[in-house]
């Protein structure tokens, strides 16, 4: 196991745009687990989070029939679960809307923190590079083509998708593919002992693409979706490979230029 902590990537700019996602990410979760009544949680993540076979309904405008399970309480017989279908209606502008909002949910604080960890790690650079305005739309664009190829390979799923993940993956793809070889301190856990070790980023960042290609093809073979979307978290990184050298190359960013060396003679001066 490793965790990436630190890279030694300099800005120039205050990444706003990154720490704005990180605190509406938290709120969202802080409202959802908080605020939400538990009874109501997962109606409010069929509502937000983004169901492929909703897409479907674009075109046959026929209601989609989910499964919800929830846990009641009987006075006889204790704790159960009961088992529902929920209908949700061909709403267009609901599932459309549910492609960004499941951006900013999260199914519990470990989700939540590694999401956010390598987007305040990886993203102030993207947003330095980019300029403010584009990296946000670069985010969500990469988030929507993300949630893209998770719908290409689970076209028929009713289970409903939510994290940042997919974004995320596109800003790690950026990076990887514009500061390769950036030093990134990293932690290594190898059984019970933990080392710090100065690795490329395109040795931290294709080492999880790599472990998102295992675990995709681990679930293609077992016919199933495994609780991660896989897919989204591949189709973010390519997204981010792809699109940031056509961003910067149509805002005509440069690669940043290196302070002048100031040469200093010696020699003492002739009077």
């Amino acid at each position: 196991m490793f965790l990436p902590f630190h890279d030694d990537n300099p800005t120039e700019r205050t990444a706003v745009v990154t720490y704005g996602i990180i605190a509406i990410n938290v709120l969202a979760f802080l409202w959802l687990s908080y605020a939400v009544p538990p009874a109501q949680q997962q109606s409010v993540v069929l509502q937000w989070g983004f169901i492929p076979a909703r897409i479907a309904q674009l075109e046959n405008g026929k209601p989609v029939l989910v499964p919800q399970r929830m846990l009641v309480r009987h006075p006889i017989f204790g704790r159960g679960v009961l088992e529902r279908q929920v209908p949700l209606p061909p709403d267009r502008g609901a599932i459309l809307l549910s492609l960004v909002t499941c951006m900013f949910l999260h199914g519990g604080w470990m989700h939540l923190i590694m999401n956010m960890w390598f987007l305040w790690l990886f993203g102030n650079n993207v947003e330095d590079r980019l300029g403010h305005v584009v990296f946000l739309g670069f985010y969500l664009l990469g988030g929507l083509l993300a949630s893209a190829v998770h719908w290409l390979t689970n076209f028929d799923s009713l289970a409903p998708v939510i994290g940042a993940s997919g974004a995320v993956a596109a800003v790690l793809g950026a990076y990887a593919i514009t500061w390769p070889w950036a030093r990134v301190h990293t932690l290594v856990f190898i059984v019970i002992f933990i080392t710090i070790v100065d690795v490329p980023a395109v040795f931290v960042l294709g080492l999880w693409f790599l472990l998102q290609l295992l675990e995709a093809q681990e679930q293609l073979s077992l016919h199933t979706s495994g609780g991660v979307a896989c897919w989204a978290h591949i189709g973010g990184f390519l997204a981010g490979l792809v699109l940031m050298p056509v961003l910067s190359s149509l805002l005509r960013v440069d690669e940043p230029k290196k302070p002048p060396v100031e040469i200093v003679d010696d020699q003492p001066d002739e009077s």
